[in-house]
């Protein structure tokens, strides 16, 4: 049982490019901060960073709109070329008004706007440009967690995180959308509570609850603190995916 948890923002993390090799720069902010990875840490990573790495930028002067992107446009009253590139980022649309447009993701689970993100990409001088998704972002967070074993030795979690409104609820939360190395997903069924009462529906959203505390330091605006170190997380069941969070079409109540 984790009975002592550090949640620390790793500073010094520059402005990321197309290419670039996240696993050493994040060792060489760490080396900087006097920091070290130890085996068992947990390094949660805001996906804008995963997505730049990645080459994830897409310029609107280079979209063309379809004649479905401009009528979904006129319903929401947004750009075509945005809607374009959320249609397809996305297997459905799920809700639609002036100025909302809520998708069922690709990569299965339901957002707005397919993640796509037009905040802290860029200077405003520069042509407009916005940020998709990392194609595969249980993919990428395995390639960082291999990269970084592979440089200093340590294995490590890590969670790519994202942020996500709730039905019901206002604001938005950090939720896992990469996982590696750790548990995505706690199955707790069939264990018994402190008065031997058996848990028939308890799953425990372990990588969600890992980004949503990252997301304390990470911020929304102009925080620049896109990764940030857990220490003290144990774990008793075997790592997952961040697919391992996607409800099933047949289980969702709410379609």
């Amino acid at each position: 049982m984790t009975t002592h948890l550090t949640i620390t923002a790793v500073p010094h993390i520059p402005h990321i490019q197309p290419g670039d090799d996240l696993a050493a720069i994040i060792l060489t902010a760490l080396a900087q901060a006097e920091m070290a990875l130890q085996d068992g840490d947990v390094l949660a990573l805001a996906q804008k960073i995963v997505s730049k790495a990645e080459g994830r930028l897409v310029r609107l002067a280079d979209v063309t709109p379809s004649a479905r992107a401009y009528e979904v446009a006129e319903q929401t009253a947004k750009d075509p070329r945005i809607v374009e590139l959320i249609l397809q980022e996305s297997d459905e649309i799920s809700r639609l008004r002036k100025g909302v447009l809520i998708v069922r993701h690709r990569l299965g689970f339901t957002s707005a706007n397919a993640g796509i993100d037009r905040s802290n990409v860029g200077p405003l001088n520069q042509d407009e440009t916005v940020l998709l998704l990392p194609q595969d972002p249980d993919a990428s967070a395995a390639r960082i967690r291999a990269a970084l074993l592979a440089q200093c030795g340590v294995a490590v979690g890590v969670v790519i995180t994202d942020s996500h409104g709730r039905p019901f609820r206002l604001g938005t939360v950090g939720v896992a959308i990469g996982v590696a190395g750790l548990p995505a997903l706690w199955d707790r069924r069939g264990e018994q509570d402190l008065f031997g009462y058996t848990l028939e529906h308890t799953d425990v959203g372990v990588a969600d609850e890992i980004a949503a505390a990252a997301g304390l330091l990470m911020g929304q605006a102009s925080e620049s603190q896109p990764v940030v170190l857990l220490r003290g997380l144990q774990f008793f069941v075997p790592a997952g995916k961040a697919t391992d969070l996607v409800r099933p079409k047949e289980l969702d109540l709410y379609r």
